[in-house]
């Protein structure tokens, strides 16, 4: 991927636009920090979230005009060039002491980044292409992170420097750490240019025309709202992303003044610190996503990140150590890239590529009307005097329901993902053939059958769900027959063995995947068994092929029935585990053909 041309310049201008954006939130933040005691505090760190939340929902239909109707390089060309007057007000407010003005800059910055957002986000998708949009993502998400880390630290660590305890309001403050306004401009303009060197790659573009009237009138909002809409997977994915980022938000806010009062932590190099932490996680959790999504855009991490950012944020209240908190902040961190990077990735894909500026702007609008409105609310209830660790359990309370909502959709997938993920720390996976397996056609994946595991090994670099034929005694298993039944596997008896045929030629009728054993049971010794020809009884008037597949590797496996002492591995080492999908065969072969070319496919790529 990162040899496209302009994949890495794309790269670093992500970074300077996030490094140079937090710089001046910090900074602002920061002289709240050291000026502001308690509920005020919560509130002007609220406002400035605020101020950064409300171009985005104002500039929701303008951003996406844009992105979907001019090329999405030049528009972030000319943002960055916005970006350098700005920057250049910024500093000239700090030297003059102007904190009113300077508070009021946040929101002037922000705008050009709601400009900025859809065109950002929708170069990816044309940039590295279908096949790569996971990883895409997941460099964007961890480059970002990477720059907002930076800036934390880098900016923090300046401002302290700068900073004298005999400063006693904002002007003073502005005034001693004026220099890094500079700093500023100078990220802004190199931004600038390498945003200049990013190839076009606009291939349609909207024919659509903008009036200020029908703006204003909101009609825009209306239609574009509505073609949002029109794909209901894609307006779950952004519900799910509004309800993370409001509590995320959330606890970002509070999470300074929950320090000063309960921890007694009055340094900004700490509080921020710690916060910076989580985007160490989410370079971690948006690179490990990255890894598992190698076939197609895995969503199951979406349900683990979910229950994980639940769990952490009801954990913290309770944690008196800062270091443990640290370390409960950059968990939290890693679950965040969990569930951020399949779900951008899948928004992208499932837009239209003339609807995607459009999509990705409703995308921000959503967001950060539930962020604006956690936010707001956040800032009564400080400003009424609730104790920020019942701000805690209340955003706990949020994450249980996006829990809840992420598992109800994604449930399979999420089961599949924490299969994968246990099965990496014993085995190595490797894939190939998966170009055999057509997408638009019924598939009977019929494999010889080595170990527990196989239904697993199968299914982990497909997309579309297997439909398991299987033996309803394992079917009826307490701890897996909600999966089972959940992921539409086919039970198989003695007694209803033709129920299950028919289902599976329902199934196949639909153009699903059904996979199935031939072989009947668990191999215990290393030749392949008889092929049953059960199989051959279903229906042959589907649009469909059947594919050969051989599993080599599992022999010695403590899931293997046949365990001999030379496929013994030592406990730290991981297995070789290699899948191998043969060419399709017509959906008419018998038993006996299916059975011969998996053994020559055994011939061909079992190691001795």
């Amino acid at each position: 991927m990162y040899k496209i041309t302009g994949v890495l310049y794309y790269i670093v201008v992500i970074f300077l636009n996030a490094f140079t954006d937090l710089g001046h939130k910090i900074i602002i933040q920061n002289t709240i920090f050291k000026v502001y005691d308690g509920e005020m505090q919560v509130v002007l760190t609220a406002v400035v979230n605020a101020l950064i939340l409300l171009p985005f929902i104002l500039l929701f239909s303008p951003s996406g005009f844009l992105a979907d109707r001019y090329p999405k390089n030049k528009i972030m060309e000319y943002a960055a060039l916005l970006a350098v007057f700005i920057t250049l007000g910024i500093t000239y407010s700090y030297y003059h002491g102007l904190f009113i003005l300077s508070f009021a800059l946040t929101f002037l910055l922000a705008l050009q980044s709601a400009i900025y957002g859809p065109a950002k986000y929708g170069y990816i998708k044309e940039l590295v292409g279908k096949k790569y949009i996971s990883q895409g993502n997941a460099a964007i998400q961890a480059t970002t992170t990477i720059a907002i880390l930076g800036g934390i630290i880098f900016y923090s660590l300046l401002f302290e420097t700068l900073y004298d305890e005999t400063l006693t309001n904002e002007a003073e403050i502005l005034q001693a750490i004026a220099p890094l306004g500079w700093l500023l401009v100078f990220g802004s303009v190199v931004e600038w240019l390498f945003a200049k060197a990013l190839p076009n790659k606009m291939q349609e573009r909207s024919q659509r025309l903008f009036t200020l009237k029908r703006y204003i009138s909101g009609a825009y909002l209306r239609k574009n709202l509505k073609t949002i809409s029109r794909k209901k997977e894609i307006v779950d994915a952004i519900l799910a992303l509004s309800l993370f980022w409001s509590i995320s938000q959330v606890v970002l806010a509070i999470f300074g003044e929950y320090a000063k009062s309960n921890l007694g932590i009055t340094n900004t190099v700490y509080v921020q610190g710690v916060m910076a932490l989580a985007g160490i996680g989410i370079v971690f959790g948006s690179l490990l996503v990255a890894k598992y999504s190698k076939y197609y855009v895995n969503v199951g991490f979406v349900g683990i990140g979910a229950v994980g950012m639940a769990m952490i944020v009801f954990l913290i209240p309770f944690i008196d150590s800062i270091a443990i908190i640290a370390l409960l902040f950059m968990l939290f961190g890693i679950f965040s890239g969990f569930l951020m990077v399949p779900l951008n990735a899948r928004i992208q894909l499932l837009s239209p590529r003339v609807h995607l500026g459009t999509i990705l702007a409703g995308n921000n609008f959503i967001q950060n009307i539930f962020m604006f409105t956690f936010l707001v609310l956040t800032t009564i209830f400080a400003y009424n005097g609730m104790n920020t660790e019942v701000l805690f359990y209340l955003m706990g309370g949020v994450g249980v329901y996006l829990s809840y909502m992420t598992l109800k959709h994604y449930f399979v997938d999420t089961f599949w993902a924490i299969m994968q993920l246990l099965g990496s720390l014993r085995h190595k996976y490797t894939y190939e053939g998966l170009e055999n397996i057509p997408s638009d056609k019924a598939v009977l994946l019929l494999s010889n059958h080595v170990s527990w595991l196989d239904w697993i090994l199968l299914q982990l670099p497909l997309s579309r769900p297997i439909n398991y034929m299987m033996e309803k005694e394992i079917y009826e298993w307490p701890v897996f027959h909600a999966f089972f039944k959940k992921g539409e596997a086919i039970p198989v008896s003695k007694k209803a063995a033709k129920d299950a045929l028919k289902e599976a030629y329902k199934r196949l009728k639909k153009g699903s995947i059904v996979g199935i054993f031939p072989e009947g049971a668990i191999e215990t010794q290393e030749k392949i068994e008889k092929f049953h020809r059960g199989y051959e009884l279903i229906p042959k008037d589907y649009d469909g092929v059947i594919i050969p597949v051989y599993i080599d590797g599992m022999f010695g496996s403590l899931f293997a029935k046949y365990r001999p002492v030379k496929y013994k591995k030592p406990f730290f080492s991981r297995r070789d585990v290699r899948v191998y999908y043969g060419e399709p065969l017509p959906k008419e072969s018998k038993a006996e053909e299916v059975e011969a070319k998996i053994k020559q496919m055994k011939e061909k790529y079992a190691r001795k």
